[in-house]
Formats: structure tokens, C-alpha cells, sequence
């Protein structure tokens, strides 16, 4: 899930809601009661978004089968009004009994108070990829169970490559001579498409920090201003330095630019498998193939990101809200929402399930996600993330150094803050 900009009514109700939760805005660590989830009855009113939302009201049938005193009532709602949405409904009162949440949506609302901890008899979070996990562990205690994953690994031009002469790169070295020979003797004339733009490049820097061995929070505090952010930054600008990578791309024109052989590469998600099969059609789905991230001074990991799925505390329908959770976490069943929207099982043991398995191309996200990470749960987090993107902007333009942009970035998230 990418950044969602929110509109200043809902983090002003946020930030009302907040307020009110504890001694300077901390909350203490809530006690997770355990749940019933044997004989399940009455509706369950759920909120989804996006195509994961228009899909999950048919594919929820099965659990009903299962579970026939129950009736589960799905409502979709777009990504761009979900969080004003919920918002608004924990400041009404009126929230359903479960929602979708972006993965780096915990911190926020569950500092409202409005959501109810995961019960300790539910699910074990060790059948989860650990990143994923960390997106709904809040202070130690968990708010709802992840539902799917994506991560972020590299997409090339596999007949650029054989031109080229190389191979998938191992080490950030490896990468930029990759980068430049696809430019210069594979025929990617413009290089690599490295995001900058307001939208994703966050997603792409921190794994790069992390590969450097650094860090982002510390003692409950931001850490953009460190040698190894520095490190990061200065391997995120080298394309853009040495002219690999553009800064004029039109709007709309990627992923055309990667099918028609401009660009040689770019890092994204799972979901462009699909984009690429069905925009480059049947004569494309030979010519790329993806591959782990490039090995940093310390590690290879990558970003986690996805869905979660929470309940909140004025569920109407508690135990059976919770049985469904759990039902939409069993691994036959994330394997099967595999293949009704293409989202990522975020249980471990799905990912052996032969509807996955025997993909080759997604056994590399399936590796990249057992140690990928995901950002922390603070409240503030979007925040910094925008000011992530437009310091980033600055770099990627030349209008900063490594250096400066570390400083900008620090300096103004200190001021942000965490919000706990």
C-alpha cells in the first residue's frame, strides 16, 4: 500500500481523538482478552478498500459455508476516502465491526483507543512474515493480524540483459555497472526508472538505509541524519548523478516506457506482474523477470508493506468479527485470495500452498519478504513520509546533496515528532 494523502478534517479528528489517550498522549499497554471462536452467529459488517474490497464481498461466500449463522456484509470503499472515512466513524461512534487498514495505519489508530488488541488465543504471529507482523505491533501489543504483503524487488529487461552481457546484480556495485551497461549496450536508452516523485520513493530509500545497517527511529525517536542515511542517499542519487536514471518522464508514461525497452528496470511490487503481462501481452511475458535486491554494505532486505485487518472496540458482533479474521489468516484460504486478487499471503506456510509455489517469479518476493521490513507505527508517520518524498525530489532534482537532504529530512521530523 503507497502513501495516501489524507485531507486536513481527518488527522484534525485523529488528532482530537488522541488527545485524550493518556498522560501526554501515551497509552499504556492494553491487555488482549481472549475470544470465542467456535460457533459464529449474526452479521459481520466489514470495510475493505480498493480491488481487495470490490472482491472480498463474493469470496467471503466460502466463509459463510463454513459458518452458515453468519452473515458477512462487506462494504468497499476507495483507498483516497478510507482513512478520512474511518476517521470519522471512530469520532462519530458509528465504526464497523471490521475494517482493512493500510500497513502503516496502526500507530495512528490505535492511539485513538478505537482499536480492540488482538486476541492471544487468535493466531500465532510466528506463522507470519515477521515484517508483517510489525506492522500491527504497536508498543509491544498487537491491534488486528495482517492480511496480505507486498515487498519490493527488481524488474529488468531479460533480453537487455543477454545484450548487455550481465547478469541480475548482487551488491549495490554490482547494480550501477548493471544499470549503466543496460543503458549503454542493452539499448535502454534512458536508463533505469527510479522513483522521485511524490508517491513511492520513500518506499525505495528506506530499504536502502536498512541496507546500510542504519536505522530510522531510535529510543522512540527519528534518525534520517546518521553516516548510514548518508550512505543510503548517496547510492539512491548515484543514478541520478550519472545521468542513469531520468527526471523528465512524462506523467502516465511508465510502465510503457519499461515494455517498449526505454527503461531497463525498476524496483516495485508484486502487482506489476500483472501490469506488465497485460500491457505488454502475450510477446512481453518473456522479455523481464525479477530478482532480490542488490546486497547493501550490511543486507539485501527490502520493504514490507499490505493490509492489515482490525476490529474495533464498539464491534457489534465481536467473537464473530474475530472468527472471521482468523478464517481470512488460515493458509488455504490466503492462497486462495491469491488467486482471486493477486495479493500476497502474509502467512508463511500459504506460500507452499501449490497455487504459489510453483511460481518462480513469486518465490523471489515469497524470499525477499523473510526479512523485509516495514516502517515504525508511529501516529506521525505519513507525515514524515511526505516530507521524505519532497526532500527526495530535491536530491533526485540536484538541488540538494546527500548530506543537506539527511539534515532537511531530520530536521523537520524531529519537529513532527512521533506522536506517541
Amino acid at each position: 500500500m503507497n502513501t495516501i494523502t489524507r485531507c486536513a478534517a481527518g488527522a484534525l479528528a485523529l488528532a482530537t481523538l488522541a488527545a485524550g489517550c493518556g498522560r501526554g498522549g501515551e497509552r499504556a499497554p492494553e491487555q488482549a482478552q481472549d475470544v470465542t471462536t467456535g460457533t459464529a452467529t449474526g452479521e459481520v459488517t466489514v470495510w475493505a478498500m480498493g480491488e481487495e474490497g470490490k472482491a472480498l464481498g463474493t469470496f467471503v461466500k466460502d466463509f459463510e459455508s463454513a459458518h452458515p449463522g453468519v452473515k458477512v456484509d462487506v462494504t468497499a470503499i476507495g483507498w483516497d476516502v478510507a482513512h478520512d472515512k474511518i476517521t470519522a466513524a471512530i469520532a462519530g461512534g458509528a465504526t464497523p465491526d471490521v475494517s482493512m487498514i493500510g500497513s502503516t495505519w496502526s500507530g495512528e489508530l490505535a492511539k485513538t483507543g478505537a482499536l480492540e488488541p488482538t486476541p492471544g488465543n487468535l493466531v500465532d504471529k510466528a506463522a507470519f512474515f515477521p515484517g508483517a507482523w510489525q506492522t500491527v505491533d504497536v508498543g509491544g501489543t498487537a491491534y488486528g493480524v495482517p492480511w496480505y504483503v507486498e515487498t519490493r524487488v527488481l524488474y529488468y529487461r531479460t533480453d537487455q540483459a543477454r545484450k548487455a552481457g550481465v547478469r541480475p546484480p548482487a551488491t549495490w556495485d554490482e547494480f550501477t555497472t548493471f544499470v549503466e551497461a543496460l543503458k549503454e549496450k542493452g539499448g535502454a536508452a534512458r536508463g533505469f526508472n527510479q522513483s522521485y516523485t511524490l508517491g513511492a520513493s520513500w518506499q525505495e530509500v528506506l530499504p536502502l538505509i536498512w541496507q546500510a545497517g542504519g536505522e530510522i527511529t531510535k529510543d522512540g525517536k527519528y534518525t534520517f541524519d546518521t553516516p548510514e542515511a548518508v550512505t543510503a542517499l548517496k547510492q539512491y542519487d548515484a543514478l541520478f548523478d550519472r545521468k542513469l536514471a531520468p527526471t523528465d518522464t512524462p506523467a502516465n508514461a511508465f510502465p510503457q516506457t519499461f515494455i517498449k525497452g526505454e527503461v531497463g528496470g525498476f524496483f516495485s511490487g508484486p502487482w506489476m506482474i500483472g501490469v506488465l503481462n497485460n500491457d505488454g501481452g502475450p510477446e512481453f511475458a518473456g522479455k523481464f523477470d525479477v530478482a532480490p535486491y542488490p546486497k547493501g554494505p550490511v543486507s539485501a532486505t527490502s520493504f514490507v508493506g499490505g493490509a492489515d485487518m482490525a476490529v474495533f472496540k464498539k464491534a457489534k458482533n465481536r467473537d464473530a468479527a474475530w472468527t472471521f479474521i482468523k478464517w481470512l489468516s488460515e493458509p488455504k484460504v490466503q492462497a486462495k485470495w491469491y488467486t482471486t486478487v493477486k495479493a500476497l499471503p502474509a502467512v508463511q506456510s500459504a506460500w507452499r500452498e501449490p497455487e504459489l509455489s510453483a511460481d518462480k517469479q513469486l518465490a523471489v518476493f515469497g524470499e525477499q519478504l523473510k526479512d523485509a521490513k516495514t516502517p515504525p507505527p508511529f501516529p506521525t508517520w505519513e507525515q514524515v513520509a511526505r516530507v521524505l518524498e519532497a526532500e527526495l525530489e530535491k536530491l533526485a532534482r540536484g538541488r540538494s546533496t546527500p548530506e543537506q537532504t539527511a539534515k532537511a529530512i531530520q530536521s523537520q521530523a524531529a519537529t513532527i515528532g512521533t506522536g506517541l
